[in-house]
């Protein structure tokens, strides 16, 4: 069986959360996309594991893979395995595999990710990681590779080829060039580099070779699907694909071979950084859900914008992913509140739109349409079962299912394992 977990929104959904929950039914955890700007945090047993690269899964014994259409920042890389290890997680490359094609975020796509969004006059809010250049560079076939790395005579001539256009690009941008001859940086990612070296793998063999042989394979996506390079709110977006299509380009498998897609759904909606939210909330429900649901970037720390949750929105990512299913987060963050409203459609300029608008500046000058149901005061975090939800919370789910058309088959009621259950 090969399942594709997305994020329905802008990420932060709780995808670390379910991957986790799911990954005691599947031999194999891929990450596809993404870098380190993303985060997932997994509580288990009252530990908090606050993760950026390492694929949720490894709790539990799956092979957890990083593959291809990644890049990775390898001494971020190289302090999570630390950080995993000395907390008793068993991360050793019968666990973990890279694939020799990722790229490397290099210290001068972070000076040139820096400098370019200082530059800007209308800024996109990136984490400054140089997840966006590397991907130019991946694009532009200049990139470094983790073979590349693991292998110092290959990573030096790489380096000397690539240095003349590094040093111009940053200089253009009123830069200092020394990050593309800093030697101790280039020692430091040599030694990660032997360090890491048997952890390269050929992820797109394993994964087919799994899903041939008849194990579980869980494909997870960073993000959300409205920070998607092409079908997001450009230019307020990430830089890779972040739908359920992405896993099969850049894992290297057949569409042919997918089972499932699983949404992950917040029961609100947060987003991070910049760009259009028709249904931002400014007034105390918005300051109710962003304390009650500890809305802070796990990768970033910034505080994201809260709002109810965005029914067009939504529709949109249906049709972008194919989902088969959806995981509902944070219903347990909407306890309290005596009236819960659905934007089940948006106004632009005078006409009713069910589905949102192409273009991002329409989008930025909708107004949200809502639909009011009653809350709940009852705090869930104790509940078990789905049959123990009042009666308002599971209206309110059973709404969102008539709504999107897709089965809700998981509810999140807190961080804890024990506190996510299956619908039915």
């Amino acid at each position: 069986m090969f399942t594709i977990i997305t994020g329905a929104q802008f990420g932060d959904e709780g995808k670390g959360k379910i991957v986790d929950l799911l990954s005691s039914d599947y031999d194999m955890v891929v990450r596809f996309q993404g870098g380190d700007n993303a985060g997932h945090t997994v509580v288990v047993d009252g530990v908090t594991y606050k993760l950026h690269l390492v694929p949720s899964g490894f709790l539990t014994g799956a092979r957890i893979l990083i593959g291809p259409g990644t890049v990775i920042n390898p001494e971020i890389l190289a302090k999570e395995i630390g950080i995993l290890r000395d907390a008793g997680a068993q991360i050793n490359p019968e666990i973990l595999g890279i694939d020799a094609k990722t790229s490397i975020i290099m210290p001068y796509h972070i000076a040139l990710d820096e400098l370019r969004e200082a530059a800007r006059t209308e800024k996109i809010g990136t984490t400054k990681r140089g997840i966006g250049f590397a991907y130019i560079d991946k694009i532009a076939r200049d990139e470094v590779q983790m073979a590349d790395i693991a292998d110092e005579a290959r990573l030096r001539k790489r380096i000397k080829a690539l240095a003349p256009e590094k040093k111009a690009a940053i200089e253009q941008l009123g830069g200092d060039p020394a990050a593309i001859h800093n030697e101790d940086h280039l020692s430091k990612y040599i030694e990660i580099g032997k360090m890491l070296a048997p952890y390269i793998t050929d992820v797109s063999y394993e994964v087919n070779t799994a899903i041939n042989e008849g194990k579980n394979v869980l494909a997870e996506g960073a993000q959300g699907t409205h920070l998607d390079v092409i079908h997001g709110t450009q230019k307020f977006v990430t830089s890779s694909c972040t739908i359920a299509g992405s896993a099969c380009a850049n894992i290297g498998v057949g569409p042919t071979k997918v089972d499932n897609v699983l949404a992950i759904l917040k029961a609100y909606q947060t987003r991070v950084g910049e760009g259009p939210m028709p249904v931002e909330l400014h007034d105390e429900v918005g300051k109710h859900l962003g304390a009650k649901g500890h809305e802070f970037g796990t990768t970033t720390g910034r505080p994201r914008r809260c709002g109810w949750i965005d029914i067009p929105l939504l529709r949109k990512s249906v049709n972008l992913n194919g989902y088969t299913g959806i995981a509902l987060t944070k219903l347990d963050v909407l306890s309290g509140l005596s009236t819960i409203k659905l934007c089940t459609a948006y106004e632009l300029d005078g006409n009713v739109l069910q589905y949102p608008p192409l273009l991002t500046d329409q989008v930025a000058r909708c107004t949200p349409v809502y639909e009011e149901m009653s809350g709940w005061s009852e705090e869930l975090d104790s509940m078990t079962q789905y049959s123990q939800l009042p009666q308002a919370a599971k209206a309110y789910v059973t709404k969102i299912e008539e709504l999107l058309g897709v089965p809700i088959d998981i509810i999140s009621i807190g961080p804890g394992r024990e506190q996510t259950f299956r619908t039915k």
